[in-house]
């Protein structure tokens, strides 16, 4: 005869063992999702790296003499069955500055990636005064060129802070911090700030201070500014700018860029004018160069672009 307290007995050891049970399960499951994440992990540890170092470097030229080549470049992404870049040949003589047009997915910024040596061409190759850029150091290579890209980053740092990310050898307070973002049109927006260059950009702390997508890029342009690099490569840099501060930029831009060798990748054709050369690209390919004046007489790809544009402010 089962007695009230071997009810309650049964009735406890059940409901602990379905508890136990519950957690034995809960805890095999964790188990499966942690093991997936230390799989993710252990897969990006054991990554090898496709841009590796040269075993004997060569010297990086401190001043350009023949300048940046681009020998029968061809590039095809490693999860791509589409060639990103086809045949490319073009060349960037010392403090020369040419523009990259084409349409969205014409291989513009593919082709930038490569002259960082983010990646190395599939066939041909790129050359720094006739030496391959894989016998260059990688460190020594990318601080010999600044970069904005359209995808810029925004840092909750200071505002000084903010530019001095792109030269950290030099150090806070540094008059060249102040003189880039003058250059750039970021100083006029510091300037307003609560606290100066001290302000915190962003809000993803309380005291900082969130600035519109123009100004932000001012301040990634600043960046680029403040390496004191051979090659300036600027992508869709005043993309987010108003007009009149698009056109003091640009206004300007030989004395901006000093004497560096420039790219300029922009879909605003009125920008690119002044470029000493112009490359449009379609499909991965150069299909037309030369000046301004020389392209709208062939009346091809980019006389078309540009009267497309043009046609919006008559």
């Amino acid at each position: 005869v089962l007695l009230l307290g071997d009810l309650v007995l049964y009735y406890q050891a059940l409901q602990r063992g379905q508890n136990n049970l519950k957690a034995t399960l809960t805890s095999v499951s964790g188990l499966y999702e942690d093991n997936l994440f230390l799989a993710n992990l252990y897969e990006f540890l054991d990554l090898k790296p496709t841009v590796v170092e040269p075993e004997h470097p060569k010297v990086l030229p401190l001043t350009l003499q023949q300048g940046i080549v681009f020998n029968n470049v061809s590039f095809q992404y490693t999860d791509s069955a589409r060639q990103a870049l086809k045949n490319i040949n073009l060349s960037i003589k010392p403090g020369e500055t040419i523009a990259l047009v084409g349409e969205n997915g014409s291989g513009k910024t593919t082709l930038i990636k490569l002259l960082c040596r983010l990646y190395d061409p599939t066939s041909g190759n790129i050359t720094i005064d006739g030496v391959d850029l894989k016998l260059f150091k990688i460190a020594d290579l990318r601080r010999q060129t600044s970069v904005i890209f359209q995808d810029y980053a925004k840092y909750h740092f200071s505002a000084e802070e903010n530019i001095r990310l792109g030269n950290i050898e030099i150090e806070l307070k540094d008059p060249n911090i102040f003189t880039a973002a003058m250059r750039s049109g970021a100083h006029d927006v510091i300037a307003k700030l609560p606290h100066g260059y001290d302000t915190i950009l962003g809000k993803l702390f309380d005291t900082g201070e969130e600035l519109s997508i123009g100004q932000w890029q001012k301040v990634a342009l600043a960046r680029a500014f403040l390496r004191d690099s051979q090659v300036i490569v600027l992508d869709e840099p005043t993309s987010a700018m108003d007009p009149k501060a698009e056109y003091e930029i640009f206004k300007k831009f030989r004395e901006l860029i000093k004497d560096q060798a420039a790219v300029l990748i922009t879909h605003r054709l009125s920008t690119v004018k002044m470029a000493d050369r112009i490359y449009v690209m379609d499909g991965g390919q150069i299909v037309e160069s030369g000046t301004h004046d020389e392209l709208i007489k062939l009346q091809k790809s980019y006389a078309h672009l540009f009267e497309t544009q043009a046609q919006n402010y008559r």
